[in-house]
């Protein structure tokens, strides 16, 4: 698949970096193309471009960015470039805070959650949650001793879930499906959870997994 990601740091080079492993063609976005200058060189295959080239060439798009600016790189991305397409939303809406305790601080509320929030500014994108709760290192083929860790993800549309879902699955994943956009309320704060043991014990090696 003609895949854009919106993005320049860690989390938008190593999902690229996998996309590209996986056979898909990667036109990543940026808005500041010398952060992606080394990793470029390493990644003949991927093409690098503005935010909004990078939203009209993907069929679908990942959208890895920080939280706080999600809203406004979807703006520079241009609605019409994504609208009625799957765009994977890998963010999580980290305060500039810092943690209490080894647990971090969201501007959202539980009542909310940030993908609801990009959902109602641009309605016409298909939204579905994923990549979030778990650190970048093991986003791309996860080898955990316990098996494959569980992916959850949430959206309004199911084929985009299923498109998504292959992606996922790709990449060594267990995919759980959680249901519609309200559920990124209960996902996203699986991002906390997990860097909890990281914030105070300097543990980062983990994943979660949903037994049935």
């Amino acid at each position: 698949m003609k895949i854009g990601v919106l993005g320049s740091g860690i989390v938008a080079q190593t999902l690229a970096g996998g996309l590209l492993k996986h056979g898909h063609a990667v036109t990543i976005g940026t808005r500041d193309p010398a952060r992606l200058a080394g990793w470029a060189e390493g990644h003949p295959a991927a093409r690098v471009a503005s935010v909004a080239d990078a939203a009209r060439f993907g069929e679908i798009l990942v959208l890895a960015v920080k939280g706080s600016v999600a809203a406004a790189v979807l703006r520079a991305a241009g609605a019409e470039n994504f609208a009625h397409k799957p765009v994977i939303d890998a963010t999580n809406p980290i305060a500039d805070a810092p943690p209490v305790n080894g647990v971090l601080r969201f501007f959202t509320s539980l009542d909310d959650s940030l993908m609801e929030r990009l959902q109602r500014e641009f309605a016409d994108a298909r939204f579905v949650k994923a990549f979030s709760c778990v650190g970048n290192a093991f986003m791309v083929n996860p080898g955990f001793a316990g098996g494959k860790p569980t992916m959850f993800i949430c959206g309004n549309d199911e084929t985009s879930k299923r498109t998504v879902a292959s992606i996922c699955e790709q990449f060594g994943w267990d995919v759980a499906d959680m249901g519609a956009v309200e559920s990124a309320r209960a996902i996203e704060p699986l991002c906390m959870l997990w860097c909890i043991p990281g914030l105070l014990r300097n543990e980062w090696a983990h994943a979660f997994k949903l037994l049935r």
